[in-house]
């Protein structure tokens, strides 16, 4: 008998996403208020759009973006070596077993979106548009 998760294989659970949105919330809220004495983030908004959570909740990839995309490296850097004094603030707001390590990651979606888009307004991509080159109703059966 084939277990009922299988068909949601590689995805995370329920919980996972449940505890990565209060640790984002908690991180954002930390962030906001600017408790963190770095020169290096001094004045810069971070913005955590993302926190994923390991399967058994013990690590958590942060997923940030100080605003404007600039300094982006000497953002990740501070946010890397205040690791400690973060997950400390985020202990002692939420209530688990485990505080999970933090690891700071730089969100890359908003420019994986950017090249799709110039990608399909390429010249030889909007031509097979034209001809009709991709069909939309593939894959759908036909019902009379």
């Amino acid at each position: 008998m084939a277990k009922a998760r299988d068909e949601f294989a590689g995805q995370p659970s329920q919980r996972q996403l449940r505890v990565g949105e209060l640790v984002r919330k908690e991180l954002s809220d930390i962030l906001t208020r600017g408790q963190i004495s770095d020169p290096d983030l001094d004045g810069v908004i971070v913005t955590v759009p993302e926190v994923r959570m390991s399967p058994d909740l013990r690590w958590a990839d942060v997923l940030v973006m100080p605003m404007g995309g600039r300094d982006l490296n000497v953002v990740l850097t501070a946010l890397k070596r205040n690791a400690k004094y973060l997950r400390g603030q985020v202990a002692r707001r939420l209530t688990m077993k485990y505080t999970c390590e933090l690891r700071f990651v730089a969100d890359t979606r908003f420019d994986d979106d950017d090249l799709i888009t110039r990608l399909l307004h390429e010249p030889s991509i909007r031509r097979d548009f034209a001809d009709g080159g991709i069909d939309d109703d593939q894959g759908e059966d036909d019902r009379d």
